[in-house]
């Protein structure tokens, strides 16, 4: 299946899904969004698909969500409503956790914010130790959204979720997996290697009955379709703004 902004592919029980704008860090644009939830459709078409193996290409596994191509549409379509591309990054979420194959997040370098939520929807995580995370949202002036504070919280539990949302600090695969958010630390040159293995290991096994209907029994994201309201009312905030555009200055700074 062709796409513009992801590359998928199946090779009988395994599975691949790799964000690939590796020259921008995979940013999250709703038509990226939009993408990745057409192919967790095109997945589930593969009867005899186990395990699929979500990355990013290049030297990070996701910038996070890209809200400056909100209302933008794309080449040769309308304009879409800014409600309607907000309420994209929940609509993926729901069909990645949906989806009948397990998946795998395969993490190296920077995954923020709502590439975060990306990796949260997957089954199992394992990240290169290089790789950093970060929830920076809030100092951008717009709420986690994606339904990303229930799946956060039944990962590493309320008040490292807390500690993690409001203060947009900075952490390492070592705190992600002591808090129980990552399965697997590796070093950088065996990180394709540990996911090999684990791939290998989960398509011998018949196929898996998820465990996602009882993780959404302990804490629902039911109800995070409303985080869309909190997204667009962010992205008006004045003061929200000031702050998004300092932040945006120091990462470029960092960067350059």
């Amino acid at each position: 299946m062709e796409f513009d902004t992801i590359e998928v592919s199946v090779d009988g029980p395994r599975g691949e899904l790799a964000l690939a704008r590796p020259e921008k860090l995979n940013p999250l644009s709703s038509h990226t969004l939009n993408e990745i939830e057409a192919a967790a459709g095109w997945f589930d078409g593969h009867d005899d698909l186990k395990v699929v193996v979500v990355t990013g290409r290049g030297r990070a596994f996701s910038a996070g969500a890209d809200v400056s191509s909100f209302g933008a549409g794309t080449e040769g379509a309308p304009a879409r409503s800014p409600r309607d591309d907000a309420d994209s990054g929940w609509r993926m979420a729901r069909a990645m956790e949906e989806m009948r194959a397990v998946t795998v997040a395969k993490v190296q370098g920077w995954c923020v914010g709502g590439g975060l939520v990306l990796a949260a929807v997957c089954d199992l995580r394992v990240a290169a130790r290089s790789a950093r995370f970060s929830i920076p949202e809030v100092e951008l002036g717009i709420p986690l959204a994606w339904g990303g504070i229930p799946r956060l919280v039944r990962e590493v539990g309320p008040a490292m979720t807390k500690e993690l949302v409001m203060t947009c600090r900075e952490f390492s695969p070592d705190e992600a997996k002591e808090a129980g958010f990552l399965n697997r630390v590796v070093d950088d040159d065996q990180l394709d290697a540990a996911v090999d293995e684990l791939v290998a290991r989960l398509v011998r096994m018949p196929k898996l009955a998820h465990t996602n209907a009882v993780t959404e029994a302990m804490v629902s994201t039911g109800r995070s379709w409303s985080d869309v309201d909190g997204l667009l009312g962010g992205l008006r905030d004045p003061e929200g703004r000031e702050s998004a555009r300092r932040y945006l200055e120091r990462v470029r700074s960092k960067r350059s």
